[in-house]
Parts: C-alpha cells; structure tokens; sequence
C-alpha cells in the first residue's frame, strides 16, 4: 500500500531533477571512502517539484534511526575549514589569489639536480655506501707525505673512476629528467583572459584561481574544480590511465550553480574553500561559494593533473592546486628500493675480508717494529727511514719518528697497499651485470603476453638474483590466478535457482537489440541465458516470480556506477553499447541484465534509462551509496516512472544477511543460501541482491541526514557511511547472481611445477571459503589426497582451540616414518579473515606459524588488504625464507610491498600492483620461467661473481703481502702503481662482466623439465660461508704459487724487482682468468674475446708502462721477458696454481655431484642411465 502525494502537486511535464537536488553516481575506485556530496544546502523550487512525481510506501514497522551519538557527530562536523586549515581560491580571480596565499606555480621539476647542486649533491648520495668512505679514506691517508706508498693521482683514480661513471649515468638521466620537464611545461592551455576570451598559455604560467578550457582528448594542466562541460547535465568523463593506471572512463560532475557559467564567462565568480594539498588521489573536501550560498565540493567534482578529457567536447574548470602542489606530483615516486639476499651476505664476508686485511696489516706493522728494534743501529743510512744530511752543518734527521710511531704508520701505510683486499669495483660490476640481466629479462619472448601486448617489467634492478631463491609465494586469487574478466553464469530469484544457461552459439543473438530512431543499438558482449528465466520475464508482472525476476535485473541494471558508450560499427545503421565501469563484476551484471532485456543504455548525473522489455523508462537517482570495505555493499535509491521510489542494494551474502528481514522469507533466505553455497563451490563469485520501497518519512530522513554527511568537511566518509547504513535495512531479498572468472591460460601447470621446484604457493583472496577452494581444486593448488584443516572462528579462544588442535594434528603427520614419506598425507591450511583478526598481532601468531608451516597448502579467505601483508610478514619475520608476492589489484599492495620480491600482473584492476611492485608482467604462468630459469640463472651467475671478485683481489694483494715479508718490512712494491690501480679497471674486469651476464649452467628446456633443480638457490650453494673459505684457501695457494716460483727461478739473478713486480702482475692476470674459464659452461666469442682480451691488453699495457721513461722500472719488461725462464715460470704457475682447483673440482663432479652437476651431463651426453625425465606439462612456456 502507498500512500501518493496530490496530483494537484504535481508539474504538468515532469522534467529531471535538478542537479543540485539529486545524488550523483560516482566512478572512482572503490577503495575512496570519501564520496562527494549529491545535494545542495539550498533547495530550489524545482526540486520540489520533481519530487512530486514519485510516492511513498507505508512505512515498515521496525525502521532504523541514527542513534544518539551519530546525531551529535553530525552536529560536530557541520562546520567551515578554518582559514588557517584551508585554501582560499578566488575563481577567475589568480592574482587576488596569489598575492594573498602565494601558492605555488604550475611548473614543475622532476630532476634532482641543477647545475651548481650537482657534484655536491651527488657525491653526497654516491657516499652513502660505506665502501666509498672507505676507499676515500685510504686516498686521503695516501697524500700524507709520511704514508705515501703509491703516487698521489694513481691512489685517487678507482675511487675517481667508480665516482665518474655512477656520476655520468645519474647525470644522464637527470637530463633526460629535465627534458621531460621543458616539454611538459610548454604544453599550451586555454585560459580565460581578462577579455573574457580562452588564449593560449603555457602550462608553466597556469596559476591557483585561472580557469581553463579543455577540450576533447586533451591532459589536464593542473588539479580542477569542474565547472561546466559540454553535456547539459554537467557530466565529463576522463581517463586517469597516467595517474593510477586504471584505463576506464570515470564520470566527474559539475555542480548545477556553475553549469550556466559556460554561457556567461564574464559572471564566472566565488570562492572556493578546500583542504590543503595532500596525497590522496580518492578525497576531496571542499565548499564553493557563490551568489551567496555554499555548495558542498566532493571527489566527484575534482579532475586531476595528467587525465585526459574522454566522450566530452569541451569542459572548463577553476584551478585549485598547480605545481608541485598537484596530487600527481605529490604521489610521484620511484620504483621501491629493496636490497638482495646475496649483498646482505656479501656484508658478512666484507667483515671477514675486512678482519683478514687487518690481520695482514697488524703482522706488517708488528714484524716492521720488531725489524727496527733489532736494526736500530743501521738506520743512519737507511733508504727508507733515516739519513744523515751532510750538506748544511748541522746533521738533521728525518723519515723516522720513533719506533712507535713508525710501527702505527707502518700499519696505516699496509691498508693503503692492501686496500683492494675489499674490491671497489665489485659494486660497480653488479650494477653492470644486473642491468644485462634485466635487458635479457625484459627482451624474452616466454615473458611477453600477447593479450594485453605487455612485455615483463624490471622496476628494481637490484634483487635480480632473490628470484632465484623463493621459497614462498603469496598469491591473489581474482585476476592473478584468474582472468578477473567476469561472465554472468546463474542466478537465485526468489528461491528458485536458475543455472540451466547455455553458451551462446554462432548468430544467437542473446545480447537483445534495441532500436534507436533508425539504428539498432546492441551490448558489445552477448551473455548466455536461461530459457525458463525468459519465459518468467515475458510474464512480465502477471505472477509473483515474474514481478521478482523483473525487479532482480532492474536492480542489477541500476544499481552500479557502469556508464554506457556508444561505438560506431562498419554498418552505419547498427551501434554496439560498451558498458565502461572499473569493476569487472558490475560489467558481468549490466552486461547479463542487457542480455535479459534491461538494457543500460543512457546515464547522467540525475537519471539513467533502461529500456525494459522494450519499453524505454526513465528512472531518477535520486540517491548512490558506493561499495565500501566496511560495508561490503553498494546501495541506490530509484524514483522509478510509477512514481515509486526503491531502494536496491547488492553485496557480499555476510554483509546483506545481516540487513536482510529474515521474518518475511524465510524459506527463500533459505533457499538462496543453499544456492549460494552450490554457486560457491563451483567455484563462481556471487551478490545478493535485495530492495524495498521507502516512505516519504523515511526517504525525507535519509535526505536530511545525507545532506548534511555530504556537507561536512571533517569525518564526511564515516558519515556518509552511516547513513548508508541506516537505511541499509530491512530488505527484502531479491536473489543472487553467480559469475565465473575463468583461470588463466597454464595456472595449473605452472603451480605444480612450482611445488616440485621446492616453492610453497599460499593463496590470500577476498572472495567466500568456498569458491576460493573450489578454485584451489581447479588450479590444483588443492587435492583430493589433502586432508585440509580448516579454521573459521568468531572467538579468540575458539581460535587457539582450533590451532592447538591443527598443531596436534599436524605433529601426527610430522612423525611418520621416513620410509612411508612418500605416501604422506599432504595438508591444507584453510583459514578466514575473522579468524586471523584475533590471531595476527597477538600472541597466536606462532601458534598460527606453527600451523601454517606444517603445511603444504595455506589459503586464507575474505581477508582484508593489511591481512595480506600480516601473512607474508608472519613467514619473513620469523623465517629466512624468500617470500614473493604477486597481486593485480590495488588491495595487493601492501602485501607486494611486504614481500622480499613484489610482483604485479597488468590485468583488469588498474595498475596500482604493477606501480609498486619490483618486477611486472601479464600472467600467473610466467612465473615458471621467470624463477625457474632466469631466476636459477640470476642467482648462479651472480653467487659466482661474487666470490670470484673476492678471489681475484686476494691473489693479488696476497702475493703484495709476501713480497712484504722479504723486504724488511719496508712496504715497498715491486708491482707498479698503475698495475695495481689497473688490475680491477682493465685487467680483470670485463671477463666478470660478461660471465655474470651470459654464462648458463643450464638449458631453459632442462630447467623447466627439472623444476627440483631450482632448489640449489633455496640452499644457497653457489654462495655460502663454506664456498668463501674454500675460495679463500685456493687464494692463498695461487699466491704462493705465483710468488715464490719466480722468487726461487731469480733470487740468485741479477733481475730487479721491477722485473720480477711485471712477472707477477701477468702471472696473477692469466691464472685468474684461467681459474674463470676452468669454471665457464656456456662459451661464446664474447666470453673468449673478454678473456683472452683482457690477458693480451694486460701485456700490452705493462709494456706501455715500461716504455715510459718517466715511471719507475723503465724497459723493465724487456729485460726478462726475452729469456726462457720467464715464459717457464709463467707455465709452472699456471700448473702449480690450477692443480687444488682442478682436483677439487674433479673429484667433486665425480665422487660428489650435485644436482646441477648431473643435469649437465644429461644435456651433454644425453639419457645415459635410461633416465625417463619427470615431463610436465609445460610446453607452452619452454623452447629448445
């Protein structure tokens, strides 16, 4: 029963809404929860009159009130921004604007540096590596005249060289930076003159007050209030694809007060009150006055700096925020920086290098002390120490300064010499090595995806190598192990389930055309549709189903923010309606509606039109509460053509069977849960849908208090969210849809080999227990032989019954016996998002470990975002464990941040993953060459180089050290300054390089058959504490070896050292990259070039230095390069030195092998014991 107002009330043609008296449909993304004001303080004449057009239901008896406590708080908020607290705009008025607040230009600056700011500024970043302080350190110890061991300018040059080559490529992309800038501050924009005409000027000469015209297709120059737009109603879509990545069209509104100053320029005029500048894309509180009313400002009525104007012709706006002052700008920051598992162990052996250089130093200094105290009597002529000076009279010492001090310079004077112990240009070789593997990374054809033409991403080139030691892997389930591209299925309306839906054959046209004065206008998608559901449609409102059927699609046809577009065919005569919304299930709803006859085919800020049945209606918004995390729903209020106005609600089944009145349908409550359920459990996303009518008290209620929510400038978002809630209620159940999100192409696959690689794959969804374990089963995450231990409590205490019990049970499996290990019972940890609020942050969170750990699967279900990042925290916390995360949404965020690597996949939810991740690409799949091949290769190339830079400054300051203990201590050096400052520059270097780029221990194809392979980066082999000591020892061998045969082959010659200094520096050159090439798998010419290069360069350039009459041991090299013994001593070092290397290696592929080892020798002799290969099913990501 209704009651209706008089008809004398109302207008002879009912016209729409006025916009300042209707609530506005927002598009932005649903993690805003601060929503813009729909009503205006001031009411118009002809809002009333457009409310007499539609009636009220009886009010029910149990209706809900605010309480007390929310009227006080709406009280509290209903006050203006101080002038303090906010920003005054005067509109079309910069220079009153400017001159008061200064704000800032428009002009923007990404680069870091300037011209004069550039060396200061950059060395001061440069050294905030430790090892650069260093290494500056020992240079500056080495231009005091009492410690100088090397020349002054070849003491600087490693130092000098690092810092010029990190300095040129920091100064190229600030240039590059700069270009970017001039160019994006040349922009031209149309302004409004003083001439009340629009002139061009430059983005960088916009001001806070002017106000802009843009025009289609064109990028916002700043952040604006929307004022007008070429659509009547004041509606303007933009594309925010540079700003959060997201490709859909959102919709922004102008209020109704401003919409005429697009006709009237010269009257445009007021004051806009806003926050200051913040950081939050999704908020926007603000007030404009004008003609002396106040008018509330929202998210909904901001378009922000980089958007770009789509389906509009023209739209004009003021500018409240410029410059640096622009959220975009605010929001501007690099990729995340992270530091990899290898370098923080690299720290550990710096420490263990940096102890054995003091120990080297301390056994100098002390010997050099006890040297002296026996010679003391002989250093009157000393060469190094002291001498009497004869010529002026008077006898003057100098060069000596007692014993002490001569043992503490000696000491200082030994780092100097030692100081490549800690190779400098290590660091400068990761950077190298790790930007070619990101460019072989980025140019592989198995990462490409070619659906959404989107090659892998390397955002952070410095944990390249922790992809090869994932032990972890935490995984969003829609649109990351899902397509996230949603297709209506089945539906529940009214207890009677329909799912007997057939997929559309060829020329089955089930997406319903409409005719359009001469064009038929179809939805883009066809859907598939259920016979018995049609034929309960045609009935129309004659039975009690049919009525229920046709308010279940009006409500999946009106209650979304979805916004139709027309697009043009080849046949002029036939349009396709594309349906542009950021939720990918809204899409799936309007789309099924569409397919059943209620079509979408209009939408403005006060109405939509639906063409039902083929009756085109018009129906007012009168009122839109948007999806929230909190609420887990979305509401609207229609003014429907029977002048009935409804409320239709759809959300997540927990949220709705809470405001869903049971007492009237139990039986279909009932129903519809057991259907949700079934729905559940194969796996679909499912909405309840419910509605009920409102009462002219209750929809006036709801109109004052929203009035006043939308209104207020402080706590707007916990307002508007009470009174959504408040008339949230009460509602009678319409049904439930049920969409299927298909798996990506190869998820199953790619899981399974992930398991055999070792890597633990835990799933953290949103989405109900049941349709996340249906998709467990379906990407065989989960498994019949799986006992699974499910945990869903409302209690603490209930959950730490519940994981005392999972802890019993999984210590019972744990003590099966080794023989039976093979027929083990796996186990699967399913867990709620209720259960982890009482168990993270508490002390059930090792309970919760133990568990969780215990198990082979873990999937947590209706877990909110922080959620996700507690679970990735509990295991990297309390583990050594690599963890990864892999998400596609904005609600993964937090958990790729968390994770030692984040990963974000491009898909269907914007870009916010892919922006704060460390690596992105298309799909789930690719996560299988991605770890189990470059990941594999990253982590052995890098492990190796590593310990092979230690290994080749150790030989050489090794044999410095020996020379030491031979010349009393003196530290003199029989190799040159420049051998020694060249050995890491040009010598040594390159071979690394190249090796740690190229060299493959394995084939992509066997590392993809052998997924088990991928576990030699999980036990760290290539780079360990026992590998560094064995390199260590081998160290001090070849040392000895290449110091002593040339010693023992001249010590009875008359070769001086500078002769003996250049034998040395070839014999350390082509042992060391003798030892890289023993140890090569994969050659090519640029691994030959690079090594045998290097050893022909180092000869050449000992006989440039010897050929300089102006450096110390002048034609040196020609003096003993010429005879037998030389070229003896070379050959003998080379056996000598290689032979522990060689039997070590020998004995340990023969005696020992390893994994790696054995799956070379099946690439290289092939299946030699008959060994079937254990296939997967992963074709489609290997090649040959």
């Amino acid at each position: 029963m209704t009651s209706e107002w008089p008809p004398s009330s109302f207008p002879p043609n009912p016209s729409p809404p006025p916009l300042t008296d209707l609530p506005k449909p927002i598009s932005d993304p649903p993690l805003r929860h601060d929503h813009a004001p729909f009503h205006s303080s001031q009411r118009s004449s002809r809002s009333r009159a457009s409310l007499d057009r539609i009636s009220f239901a009886e009010p029910p008896v149990h209706v809900r009130h605010g309480s007390r406590a929310e009227s006080e708080r709406l009280a509290a908020s209903q006050r203006d921004i101080a002038d303090d607290d906010a920003r005054i705009v005067f509109v079309n008025d910069p220079t009153r604007t400017n001159e008061r607040f200064e704000f800032a230009g428009n002009s923007i600056r990404t680069g870091k540096y300037s011209v004069l700011t550039f060396l200061p500024r950059n060395l001061f970043e440069q050294f905030h590596r430790v090892a650069y302080i260093y290494f500056l350190i020992i240079a500056i110890l080495n231009q005091l005249p009492q410690l100088a061991v090397f020349g002054r300018g070849a003491s600087i040059l490693p130092l000098a060289f690092v810092l010029l080559v990190t300095a040129v490529k920091d100064a190229y992309e600030d240039w590059r930076r700069h270009r970017s800038d001039r160019i994006e501050n040349n922009r031209i924009a149309n302004v409004l003159a003083d001439s009340a005409q629009f002139l061009p000027k430059r983005w960088k000469d916009v001001c806070v007050g002017d106000v802009v015209k843009l025009l289609a297709n064109e990028t916002l120059p700043a952040d604006m209030v929307l004022l007008a737009t070429s659509d009547p109603t004041g509606v303007a879509y933009v594309q925010t694809i540079n700003l959060d990545g997201e490709s859909n069209l959102k919709t922004r509104y102008a209020k109704q007060e401003t919409i005429p100053w697009a006709s009237e320029v010269n009257g445009i005029a007021g004051i806009i009150r806003c926050e200051r500048p913040n950081r939050n894309i999704y908020g926007f509180h603000a007030n404009l006055e004008v003609d002396g009313r106040r008018v509330s400002l929202g998210p909904s009525n901001i378009i922000l700096r980089g958007c770009e104007i789509k389906n509009t012709a023209w739209a004009i706006g003021v500018v409240v925020y410029a410059g640096r002052d622009t959220k975009v700008m605010l929001n501007s920051s690099g990729a995340p920086s992270k530091r990899s598992r290898l370098e923080t162990h690299m720290n550990r052996e710096t420490l263990l290098l940096s102890a054995i250089l003091i120990g080297m130093c301390s056994i100098a200094s002390i010997l050099a002390g006890i040297w002296l105290g026996n010679h003391g009597d002989e250093l009157d002529l000393a060469q190094f120490f002291r001498k009497n000076d004869y010529s002026g009279g008077d006898e003057s010492r100098y060069n000596y300064y007692g014993l002490g001090s001569q043992v503490f310079f000696t000491f200082l004077m030994s780092v100097i010499v030692f100081q490549i112990m800690i190779p400098i240009s290590l660091y400068i070789s990761m950077e190298l090595v790790r930007l070619g593997q990101a460019y072989f990374m980025i140019r592989d054809t198995n990462l490409y995806d070619e659906a959404s033409n989107s090659r892998f991403q390397c955002r952070a080139l410095n944990i390249n190598e922790d992809l090869g030691q994932i032990k972890y892997i935490f995984s969003d389930k829609t649109g990351t192990l899902t397509e996230n591209k949603m297709e209506f299925q089945c539906a529940s309306i009214l207890g009677v389930d329909y799912s007997d839906g057939k997929a559309p054959e060829l020329g089955d046209t089930t997406n319903k055309p409409i005719k359009v004065d001469d064009q038929v206008w179809m939805p883009k998608m066809p859907i598939k549709t259920d016979p018995e559901l049609v034929r309960s449609l045609r009935d129309g409102g004659k039975t009690k189903e049919g009525k229920s059927c046709h308010d279940f699609f009006l409500a999946l046809a009106a209650c979304n923010t979805i916004v139709p577009l027309v697009v043009e065919t080849p046949d002029p005569k036939k349009r396709l309606i594309d349906y542009q919304g950021e939720s990918p299930d809204e899409q799936a709803l309007v789309y099924a509606a569409a397919a059943y006859g209620f079509v979408l085919i209009e939408r403005t800020s006060g109405h939509i039109v639906i063409d039902v049945l083929g009756d085109r209606q018009r129906f007012d918004v009168l009122g839109l509460h948007e999806f929230d995390s909190d609420r887990k729903r979305m509401s609207v209020i229609i003014g429907c053509p029977d002048k009935t106005v409804k409320l239709f609600v759809k959300g997540a089944d927990n949220s709705m069977f809470g405001v869903i009145n049971k007492s009237l349908n139990l039986d279909i409550v009932r129903a519809t849960e057991t259907h949700l359920h079934n729905y559940s459990s194969l796996g679909l996303r499912t909405l309840v849908i419910g509605m009920r009518e409102l009462s002219k008290i209750e929809f006036e209620e709801w109109q004052s208090t929203y009035e006043r929510a939308s209104t207020a400038l402080f706590g707007r978002a916990s307002l508007l969210r009470a009174v959504a809630t408040n008339i949230e209620c009460n509602l009678h159940i319409l049904g439930a849809s049920g969409i299927e999100d298909k798996l990506q192409q190869g998820v199953p696959e790619a899981i399974e080999s992930l398991r055999q690689a070792g890597i633990k794959v835990w799933v953290l969804t949103g989405d109900k227990q049941e349709t996340a374990i249906s998709i467990g089963y379906s990407c065989k995450l989960l498994s019949n032989e799986m006992t699974q231990i499910v945990i869903n409590s409302h209690s603490k205490e209930s959950c730490r019954k519940n994981l005392e019990d999972a802890i019993a049970m999984c210590n019972k499996f744990s003590t099966i016996s080794p023989a039976s290990q093979n027929d083990a019972v796996s186990l699967a940890l399913i867990i709620d998002g209720n259960s982890l609020v009482y168990i993270l942050e508490t002390e059930l969170e090792k309970e919760l470990f133990r568990v969780a750990t215990g198990c082979n699967v873990v999937l947590c279900c209706r877990v909110a975002p922080l959620q996700k990042a507690g679970i990735v925290a509990l295991i990297k916390n309390r583990t050594d464990d690599m963890t990864l995360a892999i998400g596609d949404g904005a609600n993964d965020v937090s958990m790729i941040q968390m994770a030692d690597v984040g990963i974000g996949i491009s898909g269907q939810e914007g870009r916010q993953a892919v922006m704060a991740s460390d690596f992105a690409m298309g799909q789930f799949r690719f996560l299988v060459p991605l770890l189990l091949v470059h990941g594999h290769w990253n982590y052995q190339r890098m492990g190796y180089m590593i310990l092979y830079n230690f290994y080749r400054n150790a030989v050489f300051v090794f044999v410095l050290f020996w020379y030491v203990l031979y010349t009393a201590f003196s530290l003199t050096t029989a190799i040159t300054e420049w051998s020694s400052v060249l050995f890491s520059v040009i010598y040594t270097a390159a071979p690394t390089i190249v090796v740690g780029i190229l060299d493959k221990d394995l084939s992509r194809k066997t590392l993809l058959e052998y997924p088990a392979l991928y576990g030699a980066g999980q036990r760290e082999e290539k780079y360990n504490l026992k590998l560094f000591i064995l390199t260590m020892l081998d160290t001090v061998w070849q040392s000895l070896a290449i110091f002593f045969i040339p010693y023992l082959a001249y010590r009875h010659s008359t070769i001086d050292g500078s002769s003996l200094g250049d034998l040395w520096t070839l014999a350390v050159v082509i042992l060391v990259n003798v030892h890289l090439a023993m140890d090569i798998i994969r050659w090519n010419w640029i691994t030959h070039a690079s090594i045998w290069g290097c050893i022909v360069a180092t000869a050449i350039c000992v006989i440039i230095i010897d050929s300089i009459w102006l450096l110390p041991g002048y034609w040196a090299i020609y003096h003993i390069m010429g005879t037998g013994l030389f070229w003896l001593c070379l050959l003998s070092i080379m056996v000598v030195g290689m032979i522990p290397h060689f039997a070590t290696k020998a004995f340990t592929e023969y005696v020992m092998p390893s994994d790696i080892q054995i799956a070379r020798e099946l690439e290289k002799f092939g299946n030699v014991n008959g060994t079937t290969p254990t296939n997967i099913p992963m074709r489609t990501f290997s090649q040959p």
